[in-house]
């Protein structure tokens, strides 16, 4: 019982940041598995088989808010849907532990990437919206999609950068649709792991237990991707690629633990003042833009 109450709010906790970042519950659920001796391939099929109610909540929440585009869904469901059947197929007969090095490096760089365009590109929200098309979508979906499944987490933090780093997008309008897409990608993880394992192999008491925790979190983490403004969003998502691929990476090094520590905690800070100084600005936007409203409607008057 001790250990199903701690896997609930571990699936709470986890939920709580997926569905308000876009990223990290199958991450952080998988990693905990990982941790008590699971082997990778079960670990991974019983966080799906959690995730596809979790997603399910979480969808339905995002939609309820207002925060889905649903032709962007509807484009990444296909490619997603088969490249995470692809991905539980190929990770129930190899671990892809060393694949994961290398899309560490490829998050990390993305997570810069999309921290600088919102701290220094001041038009961010004011540009035109780029039109994507199949090209996009297809290698990204199928990527994404096949990443979550063998690595046990990588829909999100795959899809929601690769969308945010493109012009003129809205970043709760992606994270609530990555979230909504997520629920055809871990129903189809789902199904390969149990043709390719065995229904037997899915841990369900963990998987209820993780079920449970998500499920009570999705509403709450869609209203706070309602309320917060882009821009703060942004930089929390970046900020969790940067710390969380950075542990990835220094995992397969060798360099000392302790120098370790002294990365982690320098990035923390520095991600700290960050989020304070942009909420400081949008504080001060808001209030301009208020006083301003208020000034012309005295004029009109």
């Amino acid at each position: 019982m001790e250990r199903f109450v701690i896997l609930a709010l571990v699936g709470l906790a986890a939920q709580l940041v997926d569905g308000s970042l876009g990223m990290g519950y199958g991450l952080t659920s998988t990693t905990l598995l990982l941790s008590a001796g699971i082997a990778p391939a079960i670990a991974s099929a019983s966080v799906h088989m959690a995730e596809v109610v979790t997603t399910a909540a979480s969808g339905v929440s995002h939609m309820r808010f207002g925060n889905v585009d649903k032709q962007m869904a509807k484009r990444l469901i296909i490619p997603g849907s088969i490249g995470a059947f692809s991905g539980a197929t190929f990770l129930s007969h190899l671990t892809g532990d060393y694949v994961r090095l290398y899309v560490s490096i490829f998050l990390f760089a993305l997570g810069l990437y999309i921290l600088a365009r919102f701290l220094f590109l001041k038009d961010a929200r004011k540009q035109e919206h780029k039109k994507l098309t199949n090209r996009f979508y297809l290698p990204l979906g199928f990527v994404a999609g096949f990443f979550d499944a063998s690595g046990g987490g990588g829909w999100g933090p795959i899809a929601t950068p690769a969308l945010l780093s493109q012009k003129g997008v809205e970043a709760r309008k992606v994270i609530g649709t990555v979230s909504v897409s997520e629920f055809a990608v871990a129903s189809s993880a789902t199904i390969g792991f149990m043709i390719s394992l065995g229904v037997g192999n899915i841990n369900w008491l963990w998987a209820g237990a993780i079920m449970l925790g998500g499920v009570i979190a999705a509403p709450i983490a869609a209203w706070i991707v309602k309320s917060l403004p882009t821009r703060i969003l942004a930089v929390i998502v970046s900020g969790m690629l940067i710390f969380t691929n950075v542990r990835s990476i220094l995992s397969y090094t060798t360099i000392d633990h302790t120098i370790h520590n002294v990365i982690y905690t320098a990035i923390v800070i520095i991600w700290i003042y960050i989020v304070f100084h942009v909420a400081q600005k949008e504080r001060k936007l808001k209030v301009e833009t208020l006083e301003l409203s208020i000034e012309k409607s005295r004029e009109t008057s």
